[in-house]
């Protein structure tokens, strides 16, 4: 299994890059540098890619309303070029409250958008024609009666050091999972509970896999969680620091009868709680719905324990398809994590 982990959204860059070069050291394969309503994602990765050397840069995720898919596919090239290679281009589709809330931007068709997307993408990469896609919600050139009339097909004016840059996709609803695995290089499950992984998305993976082109490869599986490893007394606790995101998740990122992981947690099992956490985060109780997050799942979506329980527990990633385990080492200090990443390689080997 290849390792990785996630720079959050509230910005910290010096500190955020110091901890991906420790990591790095540390056999690090791959950092996702997420982007939300904050500072921008590409800016960082792109500082990334001057002061690294092996791991690789990936977007987790760049939302697919945000840019033109053009300019995704002249992005990750950029970032290709500027990492010698590494570049990871993560798409999602976010939700609406970010998209049309802050962005002003109509919430419509990700499904199709992110098809699209892919395939202009891919053509941009491999520079083999003039771009041209004439699709249900891309028309590139823009038709005559749209515009001025003056656009032509062009290519890329840069070669890309690649004709091809993984895409890594963020999807949980089943006919966003069948996409991805029709398409994606990769596959990024938010709140990947391994023990109902085929439960939940086996039929929808197995239906995307079948339309799966060859070229494409085997799809990574990118999920994990928490990683602390010690005695029950010193890893106590650890488990709760998720509390609060599941709660923002769960409760915060959409409303009431729209909230894509308020619907998965309910297909988890978890109705009453899911209920109960989305009511007391929309009502401003934010710590009280954090407190209302089932410690069980917390355990399910972690690696916290000795190193028996830890090594358990990859091995159950593993055999619900995991390829890249993305962990959050929490440790006193950056050699501390350091120790964490080296030694969940040594036992995910």
């Amino acid at each position: 299994m290849k390792i990785s982990s996630q720079i959050g959204y509230s910005g910290g860059f010096a500190e955020s890059v110091a901890q991906v070069q420790a990591l790095e050291k540390a056999g690090l394969d791959i950092v996702y540098v997420a982007e939300a309503y904050g500072y921008d994602g590409v800016s960082l990765m792109g500082y990334l890619a001057a002061v690294t050397e092996s791991v690789q840069i990936a977007a987790g995720i760049l939302p697919v309303f945000t840019r033109t898919p053009s300019l995704l596919a002249m992005t990750a090239a950029g970032v290709d070029e500027l990492s010698g290679g590494r570049c990871i281009l993560g798409l999602g589709a976010s939700g609406p409250q970010v998209i049309e809330g802050f962005h002003g931007v109509a919430y419509d068709a990700p499904l199709t958008r992110t098809r699209e997307i892919i395939d202009i993408c891919r053509q941009v990469w491999a520079r083999e024609a003039p771009l041209v896609h004439q699709g249900k919600k891309y028309q590139v050139p823009l038709p005559a009666d749209q515009g001025t009339g003056l656009g032509k097909p062009l290519k890329i004016i840069t070669h890309p050091p690649r004709p091809r840059i993984p895409i890594h996709v963020a999807a949980l609803g089943p006919k966003n999972v069948q996409l991805t695995a029709e398409l994606a290089e990769g596959w990024l499950p938010i709140l990947y509970h391994p023990g109902r992984a085929e439960e939940i998305w086996g039929n929808d993976l197995r239906a995307g896999y079948a339309d799966r082109a060859d070229d494409l490869g085997p799809m990574d599986v990118v999920a994990g969680g928490l990683l602390a490893i010690g005695t029950e007394e010193e890893v106590a606790g650890i488990r709760d620091f998720a509390r609060g995101m599941v709660a923002l998740y769960v409760g915060g990122m959409g409303a009431r009868g729209k909230n894509f992981y308020n619907t998965l947690f309910q297909r988890y099992g978890y109705v009453e709680e899911a209920k109960l956490i989305q009511d007391l985060y929309l009502d401003g109780k934010k710590a009280e719905a954090a407190a209302a997050v089932p410690a069980e799942f917390l355990e399910k979506t972690s690696l916290c324990g000795d190193e028996g329980y830890v090594r358990e527990r990859i091995a159950e990633y593993k055999a619900s398809g995991v390829t890249v385990l993305n962990v959050t080492p929490v440790a006193p200090d950056l050699t501390a994590q350091q120790r964490l990443v080296e030694k969940v390689k040594e036992l995910s080997d």
